[in-house]
């Protein structure tokens, strides 16, 4: 079976393993990924993708570090539109002290053609789990109040979510995980829009 849509499959796929930027401070480059007028909704993070990139640019100089490794997408196309489905992992550690987290996650994304070039619309990650790690071992840790952690953030994204806060980043509100609410209402928002441009061709 034929595919004619090698070319964006892989200008697609060029979209997703370019978070690497982030992790490598390559700060236009990853802006280079979003059209103009992106958004996205991450765990530490809401708002537009130039504001993003900026405060991505600040986070750089903390103590919380942070590397993405990104698997092949899955791809649904419509037209000049496409709804990308990707598996992340992604490994978080505190400088400053002997903990860290992997966390396992898939960016939802709306990616669109305008001029002839793919990039982002808009990106959501849900969170499938997660779990701290001890970059030196249990002895020596700081003590985590895990009972005062499981009542504010699921446990798909708590571990994360402590490192953030540790390193001077509230989260705040609930985030997609796995077979939740959340993450339903956006693969049916991804599906309406691709619909959209179903309809118009």
């Amino acid at each position: 079976m034929s595919d004619n849509r090698i070319g964006d499959r892989l200008a697609i796929g060029d979209l997703m393993t370019g978070w690497i930027h982030r992790d490598r401070e390559r700060w236009e480059e990853l802006a280079g990924l979003f059209h103009e007028d992106a958004t996205l909704r991450i765990l530490w993070f809401s708002g537009s993708a130039r504001d993003f990139v900026d405060r991505s640019r600040r986070m750089g100089h903390g103590p919380l570090r942070s590397k993405h490794f990104i698997g092949p997408p899955a791809i649904r196309f419509a037209g000049e539109r496409a709804f990308v489905e990707t598996n992340a992992i992604l490994l978080a550690e505190l400088t400053d002290t002997g903990i860290g987290a992997t966390v396992h996650n898939r960016f939802l994304d709306r990616v669109s053609r305008r001029d002839g070039v793919w990039r982002i619309d808009h990106r959501d990650s849900v969170y499938d789990m997660g779990g701290f790690t001890y970059p030196f071992g249990v002895a020596g840790a700081p003590d985590i109040d895990s009972t005062s952690l499981s009542d504010r953030h699921p446990r798909e994204y708590a571990a994360l979510a402590y490192l953030l806060e540790a390193a001077g980043h509230p989260v705040t509100g609930t985030y997609p995980t796995r077979f939740g609410a959340q993450e339903a209402a956006i693969l049916e928002a991804g599906n309406a829009w691709l619909a959209e441009a179903n309809a118009a061709s």
